[in-house]
């Protein structure tokens, strides 16, 4: 029952479906990229991603000072289906935009 509700409340929020198809497009993402393109403020994007990850929906691959956060590949059958979901929605998701090329070399 607590992941369910974890889940479902993850999802209740415009702003982390928004960040679930941003990085089901683009893949593992540098939170510097995900904060340039989909402009959030670092607080309220980490917020967001604290609570995706905690519902399991990401995983996050830390990298020196830089932290990667893609979707897990590993998701039970309920957040696939969510995330079938969401790629079904008509959004309009920003373009990627790199912070910076030190961002982007730290791969």
């Amino acid at each position: 029952m607590q992941d369910f509700l974890k889940i479902t409340s993850a999802i209740n929020d415009e702003s982390r479906i928004l960040i679930l198809a941003f990085l089901q497009k683009h893949g593992k993402l540098c939170v510097c990229d995900l904060q340039s393109s989909l402009n959030m403020s670092q607080s309220r994007l980490s917020r967001h991603l604290k609570i995706l990850k905690e519902a399991n929906f990401l995983e996050v691959d830390r990298q020196g000072v830089w932290a990667y956060y893609g979707v897990r590949d590993n998701l039970d059958i309920f957040c696939k289906d969510i995330l079938k979901n969401i790629n079904s929605l008509s959004l309009k998701l920003p373009e990627l935009k790199r912070f910076s090329c030190e961002c982007v070399n730290a791969r």
